[in-house]
């Protein structure tokens, strides 16, 4: 009888410190018996990237990509050795392993590379030894054997590609929260927890805000169908299944309402207004690894105009530097930063069949006295950027009049 495979990861809080790394190891020994081979994920120990990073920029405002890398990608390899251990004190047979180690290769984009291939080959001989395999996430290696990072939530990535590669059954996701909710519960206490949720949905939730799993791993769920558990490492509760799609996809108009506070708006003032224009200026900006989210360019006057974008904030010295170097060779005024932002968005699959959602929304924000500054919408959400000391007003009122308590 071929054995089944289960991909698990553990976030940084899950293994914080010893006592919840023991706990880890004694939730992952349950799941191994005859019949089960089981991979593991784990994030670095609680906030030791941060600690890593602020260190970095206590030497440097702008400290090489590369280095970074290697700084970061320490973390996870202090987590999965000890996790190991903690495995065999348990008496069960455990190996861990760094992102190079199980074959994890990736593009050359250091602090958020892309997966190209993984060689699961070295994981599938030590399940055939009896052992637990722990892989160290968020961390793969180029061509040129260069250590590369995932970017920020890269673990989730790391298992959700394991868990293709190796066929597993389910991969499980295990936070501090034990699921997905309609929102933020630390802004609205009414948040309800979702029991199923559309990949599109969460990719959605994911890349406007939510913090419960990275965007990117849940676009390589979605393309391979790798059915996604996300649920709490401190109980045995069922969490949240992100699934193809779901019974009530089309009932219920929004699923969601998410915040992010993490990004930056940038303006460049008295942009030419002439053909071609934007092309280079985001040309330019894209080749330096920055990925730029909402844009509006306001009507031009005296053939100019002011164009407005946002990024996230760990990219917003890098994006400042790029802006003013095009902004001169352009032509352009003055370069706006704007750190006081947040996006808040309304996201569901049933708004492809629901009409006056966005109306609905823009009200909502009216009413409370909330200006909204740029405005973006995709088939699943409506997005707006607005001041960030008002975000947490905008979700509760947003969370209220969508009456998603009673989801």
């Amino acid at each position: 009888m071929e054995k089944e495979i289960i991909v698990q990861k553990f976030g940084g809080s899950s293994v914080a410190n010893v006592e919840r790394i023991k706990n880890v190891a004694q939730r992952v020994v349950s799941y191994k018996n005859k019949n089960t081979d089981v991979a593991v994920v784990v994030s670095a120990l609680g906030d030791t990237t941060d600690e890593l990073e602020s260190l970095a920029f206590q030497l440097s405002t702008t400290p090489p990509d590369r280095e970074m890398d290697m700084l970061l990608s320490t973390g996870e390899q202090i987590s999965c050795a000890l996790l190991a251990i903690a495995i065999k004190q348990l008496g069960f047979d455990a190996i861990s392993f760094t992102g190079r180690q199980v074959g994890i290769k990736t593009d050359k984009i250091h602090t958020k590379a892309r997966i190209i291939t993984v060689d699961g080959k070295r994981i599938s001989k030590a399940f055939k030894d009896g052992k637990i395999v722990i892989v160290a996430g968020y961390q793969g290696v180029t061509s040129d054997d260069d250590i590369t990072t995932l970017g920020r939530g890269g673990s989730d990535l790391t298992a959700v590609a394991l868990a293709k590669v190796l066929k597993a059954k389910v991969c499980e996701i295990y936070t501090d929260v034990d699921g997905i909710y309609t929102t933020d519960p630390r802004i609205v206490q009414e948040a309800r927890k979702i029991k199923q949720i559309t990949f599109d949905e969460m990719l959605e939730m994911a890349s406007l805000g939510a913090q419960v799993m990275q965007a990117r791993s849940i676009e390589v769920a979605k393309r391979f169908n790798i059915p996604l558990h996300v649920r709490s490492s401190f109980s045995k509760e069922e969490g949240t299944m992100i699934v193809k799609e779901t019974e009530k996809m089309e009932e219920i108009a929004v699923r969601g309402v998410t915040c992010n506070k993490t990004e930056a708006k940038i303006t460049i003032c008295s942009v030419p207004d002439k053909p071609g224009i934007a092309a280079i200026i985001f040309g330019e900006i894209s080749k330096r690894g920055i990925n730029v989210d909402t844009i509006v360019q306001n009507v031009p006057h005296d053939r100019l105009s002011d164009i407005s974008f946002t990024v996230p904030k760990a990219d917003l010295n890098k994006a400042i530097k790029a802006t003013q170097e095009i902004g001169s060779k352009i032509g352009a005024g003055e370069i706006l930063e704007d750190r006081n932002v947040a996006r808040v968005s309304l996201v569901g699959s049933g708004m492809r069949s629901h009409s006056g959602i966005a109306a609905k929304m823009f009200k909502t924000m009216a009413d409370a006295k909330i200006n909204i500054d740029m405005i973006s919408t995709s088939e699943i959400s409506v997005s707006c950027i607005i001041q960030q000391d008002l975000a947490d007003k905008a979700v509760k009122a947003l969370h209220k009049t969508f009456k998603l308590e009673q989801i």
